[in-house]
């Protein structure tokens, strides 16, 4: 079920550039070579989750200072058997990660990037991820988990100091979508 849905997710997403478009049909390759793409035993790489949350008013971004890699990051992860699909994939890691509820996501990802693990279980492999926007409610009160140093809302427009250079490419899609729709 989960697979299915991230194929169908990869196969109606509109890439935004020709980077992206090269990135997604990578994506439906290994998800069509690998039936257990989608599971961290899948190597050398598998799809993963994540998401930006933004504040209700689409100005703030909940960024995690991440135990394992130590960089500010969005929230995200690996997916799990219970997960139907994709997007509840990264809403489910959005609100074990920030405690937050009643967030809201959006259908469509934001964007992919793959990029490799370095440290930690996944160390060697790398992460296929479907990034997508959360926003939260009124409601900005976070609780750190267990998978973070910290967590911190940061403006949109201005991301901790040498921000990792997906996050600073998913925060200006992310502006820019807010600022057309």
């Amino acid at each position: 079920m989960l697979h299915g849905d991230a194929v169908t997710t990869l196969e109606n997403w509109t890439a935004p550039d020709a980077e992206q478009e090269e990135l997604r049909q990578h994506y439906l390759r290994h998800l069509a070579q690998h039936p257990d793409g989608m599971w961290r035993s899948c190597r050398p790489e598998h799809v993963t989750a994540s998401a930006l949350v933004v504040d209700a008013a689409g100005a703030n971004v909940l960024l995690t200072l991440h135990k394992t890699i130590g960089r500010w990051l969005q929230l995200g992860g690996h997916c799990e058997p219970t997960d139907t699909t994709l997007s509840g994939a990264a809403l489910r890691e959005s609100t074990e990660e920030s405690g937050l509820t009643d967030l809201t996501i959006a259908p469509a990802p934001l964007q992919l990037s793959r990029h490799l693990i370095e440290s930690g279980g996944c160390a060697g492999a790398y992460h296929l991820d479907v990034q997508f926007l959360v926003t939260a409610t009124a409601n900005t009160q976070y609780v750190v988990s267990e998978e973070s140093h910290a967590l911190a809302w940061f403006p949109l427009t201005a991301l901790p100091q040498a921000p990792d250079p997906t996050l600073t490419k998913l925060a200006t899609r992310a502006h820019q979508h807010l600022q057309t729709n």
